[in-house]
């Protein structure tokens, strides 16, 4: 078996043209080794930040969540910024380098915020923390400064690196292009969930076990080895250089509807509008339909080039720029649902505080940090996915005769559903936690109360199957509804959808803190967690959850009526031009 795979890998070898010197097998080390390396580093510090914060600091709890929240926004929302930069002005290679050494700087500064004094508040040995010294303007300012140049950075790698790994391998002259990119792409995303797994488990251990500064200076150490393997292949890659990107085509669909909103629009003659000599005739639909104006052609001599191509591109669109543009708005809601989803996945600081009161042996001698708690989620999903795969896939098209899984439509739905149990399992538990730790009357700082924290296992067991249903059959939903000269955009979009939840979960936490502590009242998300009332927030992600489902719904009803519409129009354009 082992001879015949390695003749299979020559083979595929065999047709990479032997004039190539540039790209190829070669790069994937340091490409692989680069993404790998910042995963490891920067999972590995977001588990146990929120105890950093609090004990190190003295940040109330909600000041905290609050703070990871928009640290967990920023890094994702910075994605749309680098596949900017990077498809517009500065190239893939570039944009990597610069998002790693950012990392890497960032890093750097934590680390040092924990060999520093000067650089955080005193030591403090109170019970309650608002008796302990807050930190200074200028301990904050470097903290946040820190958060931010890992945030730039991060936000610069991942959108990017993955493409700029492809780049290397996607040869069309090779009859095995697509088995070889497959094998990649597999590859790649091993590679990520083996990276997030050693993140939350022996990066959190040794946080535990060894303290601060070797905990935070392993990342930082990680993070080298990543700059300098990345740096170390720059000769061997193909460098694709930026080119005009999706984000000014739509900006130019906007700005020529814009200027011709006085303009009527046809009536049912697909000749008024331009297509693009470079793709395939596309009909307009009604939808959006103030948009059509954007390319639609006022004056054909004055619109129109020789060559077919528009004289002035911000003033007349092509209709599939208006198509596109329109496309990605349709999704719009669809993508939506998932932010409650990424809202539940992201509760992993509250849950870090909880498991730390509780006894976390498995067995005598083990005991698992408070902070790797995620992992059974990382693993469900890991397992679920292969399972889905191998098992219910083939099972499902030998007895149906149809290949293919359950649609993308049904496993999002499937995937909210089992977003709301986990979080009315985490109310149940939270309710049952905090009851045994009253009644032994638990000081929060003592753990081992008479209560495993294998309790908290099933939600993130559902965490994780909510996570495999709901995040992957949005990205196929996006896939199969956006044009192909979109597929780029998926990732950029999706990771939209993580930095909007970040944004709404530090919004929530604060109102919630604000509300519930009015008139000198405990606030649910008290920093002495035993005093507060974690189990009401649980319920009320529960209820927004079950909102969002039914919103999701909603959702479904408004997208059949347009897939209807959609086909009628196809009919109809397919006939003119007839």
């Amino acid at each position: 078996m082992a001879i015949i795979e390695e003749e299979e890998e020559e083979s595929l070898l065999d047709h990479l043209p032997k004039t190539y010197t540039k790209g190829g097998l070669k790069t994937m080390p340091f490409i692989i080794v680069n993404e790998t390396l910042e995963k490891v580093a920067s999972y590995g510090l977001q588990p146990n930040m929120v105890i950093y914060l609090m004990k190190v600091y003295n940040l109330e709890i909600v000041t905290a969540t609050s703070l990871l929240s928009m640290w967990s926004a920023l890094s994702h929302g910075l994605a749309l910024l680098g596949a900017f930069v990077s498809d517009s002005f500065l190239g893939r290679f570039t944009v990597v380098a610069i998002g790693s050494i950012s990392s890497l700087f960032g890093m750097t500064i934590l680390w040092l915020t924990t060999m520093v004094p000067q650089l955080r508040p005193s030591r403090c040995d109170h019970f309650e923390i608002n008796e302990c010294d807050r930190p200074t303007p200028a301990q904050l300012l470097v903290l946040l400064f820190s958060f931010g140049t890992i945030a730039l950075g991060a936000g610069f790698v991942r959108p990017c690196s993955i493409a700029f790994g492809a780049d290397q391998l996607d040869n069309k002259e090779n009859p095995n292009n697509k088995r070889i990119m497959e094998s990649y792409f597999n590859w790649y995303y091993a590679t990520i969930g083996m990276s997030t797994i050693v993140a939350t488990t022996l990066i959190v251990y040794i946080q535990d076990a060894f303290g601060w500064q070797i905990g935070f200076g392993i990342p930082a150490i990680l993070m080298f080895f990543s700059v300098s393997a990345f740096l170390l292949g720059s000769s061997m890659y193909i460098k694709v250089s930026a080119s005009e990107s999706l984000f000014t085509g739509f900006f130019q669909v906007l700005v020529a509807a814009v200027r011709k909103r006085n303009i009527d629009l046809p009536v049912n003659c697909a000749n008024y509008y331009h297509q693009s000599p470079e793709s395939e005739s596309q009909a307009l639909t009604s939808s959006f339909r103030c948009l059509n104006k954007a390319c639609m052609i006022e004056d054909p001599e004055r619109d129109i080039n020789p060559d077919g191509f528009a004289s002035n591109p911000w003033s007349l669109c092509s209709v599939e720029q208006v198509v596109s543009l329109k496309s990605l708005l349709r999704v719009v809601p669809m993508w939506s649902s998932n932010i409650m989803v990424q809202l539940s996945l992201n509760q992993f600081s509250f849950a870090t505080l909880q498991t730390k009161t509780m006894d976390r042996h498995i067995f005598s001698d083990i005991e698992i940090p408070a902070g790797s708690f995620s992992v059974f989620m990382v693993i469900t999903l890991v397992m679920w996915i292969a399972f889905y795969d191998c098992v219910l896939v083939p099972i499902k098209a030998r007895y149906t005769g149809q290949p293919g899984g359950l649609s993308p439509v049904l496993r999002m739905g499937i995937g909210l559903v089992l977003s709301a149990a986990a979080m009315v399992l985490s109310a149940i538990t939270e309710c049952i936690r905090r009851g045994v730790a009253i009644d032994q009357k638990d000081p929060q700082d003592s753990p081992n109360i008479s209560m495993s924290a294998m309790w908290f296992v099933p939600q993130y067991v559902l965490l994780g199957l909510a996570d495999a249903f709901n995040a992957i059959g949005l990205v196929e939903f996006l896939y199969s509804e956006l044009p192909k000269s979109m597929s780029s955009f998926v990732v950029a979009i999706f990771t939209l959808g993580m930095s909007v939840s970040g944004f709404f979960g530090s919004v929530l936490v604060n109102v919630v803190d604000i509300v519930t502590s009015y008139g000198g009242g405990v606030s649910w998300l008290s920093s002495n967690i035993n005093n507060g009332h974690l189990d009401y927030y649980y319920w009320l992600l529960a209820f927004l959850n079950v909102v969002n489902f039914l919103y999701f719904l909603l959702i479904i009803c408004r997208y059949n009526r347009h897939e209807k519409e959609v086909k009628e129009k196809q009919c109809e354009y397919s006939t003119q031009r007839a």
